[in-house]
């Protein structure tokens, strides 16, 4: 759904009939808005779009997840208050085959920069920090049987653990995608 809401962004200012109602039509077609809790601008557009199954919601499930680094190569995506957290593409790089992971227990506390775990690879040791202050909510189980996950897909399967977000000015202290890439020139 996102891939088809932002094919529809694209097409905004070339043409696509209308800017932002053009773009609309060719997300949603024509079915009217309704708004979250089921309020549209007139009654009768309302039980068309119901009918028509189609609505517009304002979740945050629907943009993309912005993603964040450290300076220690962990990154962390928030959405609805829980954060995502693995380790870069530079870092799994570095590591070399990893063979296995070492993840705190759900329930942890964790301040901002706390050691919280460790990867092993056929090359080296390294040691996990928190990018944010919260607590543990989820583990990446399946790296269990499967570490080399965080090698193959670093930003997608290869997660590590998931955990509450307590103070969100944090994330904005983090390296933006486009920083993280210049400290990686600096530092190579």
């Amino acid at each position: 759904m996102a891939v088809a809401a932002l094919r529809a962004w694209g097409r905004v200012g070339r043409g696509a009939g209308g800017g932002l109602a053009g773009a609309r039509r060719a997300f949603l077609g024509d079915a009217p808005l309704v708004w979250p809790g089921g309020s549209s601008s007139s009654s009768s557009s309302s039980k068309k779009a119901a009918a028509s199954g189609r609505s517009l919601s304002t979740s945050p499930a629907l943009l993309l997840a912005v993603r964040r680094f450290t300076d220690k190569h962990e990154w962390i995506s928030v959405e609805n208050g829980i954060g995502t957290v693995g380790i870069s593409n530079f870092a799994q790089e570095a590591l070399g085959d990893v063979v296995y992971c070492s993840l705190p227990e759900i329930g942890t506390k964790l301040n901002k920069q706390d050691e919280f775990g460790a990867l092993e690879s056929v090359k080296a040791a390294s040691e996990l920090y928190s990018p944010l202050t919260g607590e543990v909510t989820e583990i990446n189980t399946a790296l269990a049987e499967q570490p080399g996950m965080v090698n193959k897909s670093c930003y997608q399967d290869g997660w590590l653990i998931k955990m509450t977000v307590d103070n969100p000015s944090e994330f904005d202290e983090l390296m933006s995608e486009d920083a993280y890439e210049k400290y990686i020139k600096s530092i190579e």
